[in-house]
């Protein structure tokens, strides 16, 4: 097993995964009762820090409003495995702009060029979330099961 440095973290984070798809991030949360709560959410990278957008009405954007510590795991599923993790701390915004502008990057990368200014759209409404997350802790690993 090898460890990854920062830069090859970020490049496993936008690869692309099996069949050539974005990878789909794991966000751990603290929950009001201090309960851990892990959901999917899919990702974009601006520069070191790492966005997704929420509604701030869920488990996950209320718990982010009242707690900003999170962690986001990535993995690549097939042999002989990889992994990153990413722990930090989020800032939120409801800017509409900049909401859109990430939400269209977002779907982009999720559902392709083509749909990106649907989904874009269809995500940065009232109620929605910018969550950028900034990265305190770093790791990953690949050649898991090696």
């Amino acid at each position: 097993m090898g460890k990854l440095t920062r830069d090859e973290v970020y490049a496993f984070i936008e690869a692309t995964g099996p069949g050539g798809m974005a990878r789909t991030a794991k966000l751990a949360t603290v929950r009001a009762d201090g309960a851990p709560h892990v959901a999917p959410v899919w990702v974009a990278v601006d520069g070191e820090d790492i966005l997704f957008t929420t509604d701030a009405g869920t488990l996950k954007g209320k718990a982010l409003a009242r707690d900003p510590r999170v962690a986001l795991s990535f993995d690549d599923e097939t042999p002989p495995y990889a992994f990153a993790i990413v722990e930090g701390t989020v800032t939120i915004s409801e800017d509409p702009e900049e909401l859109l502008r990430w939400a269209t990057v977002i779907g982009g990368r999720y559902m392709g060029a083509a749909e990106a200014d649907r989904y874009g759209r269809r995500n940065a409404v009232p109620g929605e979330l910018l969550v950028r997350v900034h990265p305190t802790k770093v790791f990953g690993a690949r050649d898991v099961a090696s």
